[in-house]
């Protein structure tokens, strides 16, 4: 049983109607991350934290609870609790299915993104239409891990060409040369790698020393 307060012991309040509205969702977590399991506080806020309970979702799904205790004009109070020590493992995504691609890929070709805040690694699937591509260009300053989902395509490096198939499992080694060249079937494939900001591609010809910003890896 989880431990809770005694009935006579105050629930710690946080109010953040008078925080500016790039410190709410932060004051928050942070509030959440310092409860012990089975503790709560609760939230005072001037509208319903419809957003907020979304990143809750992704990020502590199973592992928290939200209770509304108050739902006035400008005064909303939600009892959230601490249910784990940390957030749970749990099913991202079905990459065999077709749920990846219901939103479109962006301007990366990617059509899933990891949308867990705190987190050390980044992923995405990229999805190439048949006979499309990724530019040749270096990589970014870290090592990139490929599993080839669907289709086919081709993978030029500096020296020679390897084929991708489904199952494969390729390594990107930093600062590597690579182009990405989709089959008749187009091309899926999941990237994983250390997360990082503001990572670099570099679109020059090899040994120049140009480089352009992109969203990831790929």
């Amino acid at each position: 049983m989880l431990p809770t307060k005694s009935s006579d012991e105050p629930i710690q309040e946080l109010d953040v109607r008078t925080l500016r509205k790039p410190d709410k969702h932060p004051t928050i977590f942070a509030t959440y991350a310092d409860l012990a399991v089975g503790d709560s506080f609760v939230l005072i806020n001037d509208h319903d934290p419809k957003h907020l309970r979304d990143e809750f979702e992704v990020d502590h799904p199973r592992s928290h609870g939200w209770e509304y205790l108050r739902r006035e004009p400008r005064d909303w109070r939600i009892k959230i609790t601490k249910l784990a020590n940390a957030p749970l493992p749990r099913v991202l995504v079905n990459t065999a299915g077709d749920d990846v691609t219901d939103g479109g890929s962006d301007a990366t070709g990617a059509v899933w993104k990891l949308p867990v805040r705190e987190r050390d690694l980044d992923s995405n699937i990229i999805a190439l239409p048949a006979d499309g591509g990724i530019d040749a260009h270096t990589g970014p300053d870290l090592d990139v891990l490929i599993h080839v989902l669907a289709g086919s395509g081709q993978l030029t490096t500096e020296l020679d060409t390897v084929d991708l198939v489904p199952g494969a499992l390729v390594w990107l080694p930093r600062r590597s040369r690579r182009q990405f060249t989709a089959g008749s079937d187009g091309l899926r494939y999941l990237t994983v790698h250390q997360r990082r900001q503001a990572l670099m591609l570099d679109t020059s010809p090899a040994r120049a020393g140009n480089s352009t910003a992109s969203n990831g890896p790929r």
